[in-house]
């Protein structure tokens, strides 16, 4: 086997396996990871420790599946291992025969500015243009499919999902990204694995709380995770908790389900309100 693909929690197992039996891939070559983001650990870990290259990718069943693979462009060649990896985080850019835009809350388009982030919409041959029977009614706006995503879009078209629309969190008026505030509790030595997910709050609305999985023979405080943020991420995203469990749960396909969580927690009281 020279190339594979799956979803983040399947390679998360396996490069659990592998570095506690020792072991080395003799002929993987390249993987494929989507389904939900690529924590920039796990490419550091493919690619530094075993040699396998990492292609990011994103899709939906209603698009055929695939819609972006991040692929390098020719003026990435001279960027340094961390810049190269920075932009693997992303999602990539859109495949032959796909377009991709993001709106506001208004529906306004917003620009491709890798700043800028709103719903992200796709259109193109093979993307859905109604369900089966007409169910649901006709899905897309202006012509447009709504993916349901958060993202942004930089000047290159590379896209970066930053949340659902459902799990984004809402916090005095803002919206704080799930995904950004997973993936560096994912980079820290002793978490395994890692959720965000929104806590009602009395003045904001919403706040985000880590609920985390600390990895065998790791121990780490909530005082530790919380410091590991520290200088990489604005001062209000800050997480109020941060709660270790045993397992996090997963749908049938392997990916977190943020809504067996959020109905774990629903009963949940932050510190100090």
């Amino acid at each position: 086997v020279t190339f594979s693909a799956g979803v983040p929690t399947v390679w998360l197992g396996l490069l659990s396996y592998m570095k506690e039996q020792k072991l080395k891939f003799s002929t993987l070559k390249r993987t494929v990871i989507g389904g939900s983001a690529c924590p920039s650990a796990m490419i550091r870990a493919f690619q530094d420790e075993y040699g396998v290259e990492v292609l990011h990718a994103w899709g939906m069943t209603e698009m055929s599946p695939l819609g972006t693979v991040t692929t390098f462009k020719a003026k990435h060649a001279g960027w340094t291992k961390e810049q190269r990896v920075a932009l693997q985080n992303k999602q990539g850019r859109a495949i032959f025969g796909v377009d991709m835009r993001i709106v506001g809350e208004d529906g306004s388009e917003l620009p491709n500015d890798g700043k800028a982030f709103g719903d992200l919409q796709v259109r193109g041959p093979w993307v859905i243009q109604s369900y089966f029977k007409g169910e649901g009614g006709d899905p897309l706006k202006q012509g447009w499919f709504p993916t349901g995503d958060v993202a942004t879009l930089d000047p290159d078209g590379y896209m970066q999902i930053t949340d659902r629309s459902k799990d984004v969190i809402k916090s005095g008026g803002e919206w704080i990204s799930s995904i950004d505030l997973e993936c560096i509790a994912m980079a820290h030595p002793a978490i395994a694995e890692a959720a965000v997910i929104g806590i009602k709050h009395p003045k904001w609305d919403e706040r985000p709380i880590v609920v985390a999985v600390k990895k065998p023979g790791q121990e780490v405080s909530k005082e530790e995770v919380l410091r590991f943020y520290e200088g990489k991420i604005a001062k209000w995203w800050m997480p109020d908790d941060v709660v270790f469990v045993a397992e996090l749960p997963h749908t049938a396909t392997g990916k977190l389900s943020k809504l067996t969580l959020r109905e774990k927690f629903r009963e949940y009281r932050l510190p100090r309100t």
